[in-house]
């Protein structure tokens, strides 16, 4: 039902886009407009991403807290650690939004450098999402190993999480090193 939901939000999205665009594909303002939305697009997704991988790794952390506490143990402070990585992809989206900002002051490099713009926008947004994403569920598994290990291995759960983590890192970097100079 929701992707339904999702497919029908969209699928409206895209005839209201493409209403908009065919009214002012004349003045340029249609594809200025497609830039700046994908720059918006680029935090969403991230935060979307963010949300996900803080979602996925907070509730292996609260199981985790449950079984500590059944059994009578101190709750591991650490699994927070876990939990909040996935946020830093959100933060470097909107790195990528402000230094994009920057081009649309600029009318006409922001039309003429609209599809890269755009690209950009998309390309950051699924770069950082799926970072975020992928690195909540390396922070889930860690916290079940770590529940059920004694507290082991974090050091190797965090490097892995940073592996992805550098995925993120490089998007936000190229992808600012593809954003036209004004």
């Amino acid at each position: 039902m929701a992707n339904v939901c999702l497919l029908t939000a969209m699928s409206g999205l895209g005839f209201v886009l493409a209403a908009f665009v065919d009214q002012h594909t004349q003045s340029g303002l249609a594809w200025r407009f497609l830039g700046e939305g994908a720059s918006v697009l680029a935090l969403g997704m991230a935060a979307l991403g963010s949300s996900l991988g803080i979602g996925i790794a907070g509730q292996a952390a609260a199981g985790a807290w449950a079984k500590e506490a059944r059994a009578g143990r101190n709750l591991s402070f650490t699994y927070i650690i876990l939990v909040g990585m996935p946020i830093s992809q959100t933060l470097y989206a909107m790195i990528v939004m402000n230094n994009m900002r920057g081009v649309f002051n600029n009318v006409e490099v922001s039309v003429a450098d609209a599809g890269l713009l755009t690209g950009v926008g998309f390309a950051t947004g699924l770069a950082e999402m799926l970072s975020a994403w992928m690195q909540g569920l390396i922070g889930a598994a860690g916290i079940r190993a770590l529940s059920e290990g004694e507290g082991k291995g974090l050091a190797f759960i965090i490097i892995a999480m940073g592996i992805v983590e550098t995925v993120g890192i490089f998007g936000m970097v190229f992808l600012l090193g593809m954003i036209p100079s004004v």
